[in-house]
């Protein structure tokens, strides 16, 4: 009996011990009130703010070269309470922090020198990066330190400016994050087809392992302001930027591959020269290459359903069929417009494919991609390709005349 005592007794202490392990808390935590939490960063091609040339001019600064300017935003505990003090003018929401070296690794430790508060990244929300750059620097050598980096967010969104991606950072309203504001935009592809399927830093990484060519959103920034205008083209040998495309040839890419989730098509009544506005309901696209010896070519058929959201012929009956077909030829005959165009702008100008060609190749004739993979962009350019497009008007709205 003083035997089975002994037992629980030593059971009961032994669980007490193990129940004393989940209560000492993460061994490697650090506390919240001395972390900097990065949400976004911009890169551009070297300026040294005076900060910079001050602190190198008096400390006679580590070795290196001015390459790229690296531009942290951060959100501390301390900003973050001090925009909820009562009285005084509004403060902003973030701090931006900018230092200028020739490695990315090396610039975000200089960081350590200059605050209390470590910069963090497992919390960033999207990166920019400038034109400049861009067209200076492939995109592997760009971001190659954030892919490796285990804490930088592989879903962070991946933009890029015609213009310092710095500027893009900021904001004149109290209380935005611009990060955030950034991110958030990408979310209204519903409601036009200027914005691109969004684009993390993980799938930026196969794109460039692809060596295919490919877009990236361009934003512009001008006194705080910021907006979605056209897009970036990374050649995908070189991964460099060579050029943009507009936003109406970033509308011509969006019903060549068919992922566009709403937006409109403006046309004019060919009778009497007045406006009409096609909504898009829906979208969907294929494009069918076919092979036959050497020669390559492709059929690209477009469908979509919409609304008639805007009229401005006072003569034209939307509850009329007549009408509506008219209706739907002059939306038909703008979009081949918008594709035609950017399709020569891919080809002759630019000669890449961004649109999908070369991946609908290889899936459908692999043996085919295999041989001309190599040179793709340039195969592409001499191709022929033909485009359908059906548009159906299925509702008008409630207005409409009777007579």
């Amino acid at each position: 009996m003083n035997l089975s005592r002994n037992n629980i007794r030593l059971l009961s202490v032994s669980l007490l011990v193990l129940l004393l392990f989940p209560l000492t808390g993460c061994w490697s935590s650090h506390e919240i009130e001395e972390q900097s939490f990065g949400v976004g960063v911009a890169y551009d091609k070297d300026k040294e703010s005076m900060v910079e040339k001050e602190f190198d001019k008096q400390a006679e600064g580590y070795p290196k070269k001015n390459l790229i300017t690296s531009t942290y935003q951060l959100i501390t505990p301390q900003v973050a309470s001090s925009t909820t003090d009562q009285g005084g003018p509004p403060q902003k929401s973030y701090v931006n922090v900018s230092e200028t070296g020739d490695s990315a690794f090396q610039i975000v430790r200089e960081l350590s020198l200059r605050s209390d508060a470590p910069l963090t990244s497992p919390h960033m929300k999207v990166m920019v990066i400038g034109e400049a750059l861009a067209r200076s620097y492939s995109l592997e050598q760009i971001v190659d330190q954030n892919l490796r980096d285990n804490d930088f967010r592989p879903s962070c969104l991946v933009l890029i400016s015609k213009g310092r991606a710095s500027d893009t950072l900021e904001s004149k309203k109290a209380g935005e994050i611009p990060a955030f504001r950034l991110a958030g935009m990408i979310d209204n592809t519903y409601r036009t087809t200027r914005i691109l399927p969004p684009m993390s830093l993980i799938k930026l990484e196969s794109k460039i392992q692809s060596g295919s060519s490919f877009l990236l959103q361009n934003v512009l920034s001008a006194n705080g302001e910021i907006k979605f205008a056209g897009a970036g083209i990374i050649k995908g040998k070189t991964k460099k930027m060579i050029g943009f495309l507009n936003e109406e040839e970033l509308d011509g890419v969006t019903w060549i591959t068919g992922k566009g989730k709403g937006g409109l098509v403006k046309s004019f009544d060919k009778r009497t020269g007045q406006l009409i506005v096609y909504e898009i309901e829906s979208m969907k696209s294929r494009i069918e290459p076919h092979v036959k010896g050497n020669n390559i070519s492709f059929d690209v058929h477009i469908e979509s359903e919409g609304r008639l959201s805007e009229n401005w012929v006072i003569s034209g009956n939307p509850l009329k069929n007549q009408f509506l077909q008219r209706a739907q030829k002059n939306a038909e005959k703008e979009v081949k417009h918008l594709i035609r165009n950017v399709t020569k702008k891919m080809q002759k100008e630019y000669q890449v494919d961004v649109a999908g060609f070369g991946n609908q190749l290889r899936i459908k004739h692999p043996r085919v991609w295999m041989r001309v993979k190599d040179n793709w962009d340039q195969t592409f350019s001499e191709v022929s390709i033909n485009y359908d497009v059906k548009l159906t008007i299925k509702d008008y709205g409630t207005s409409g005349s009777k007579k």
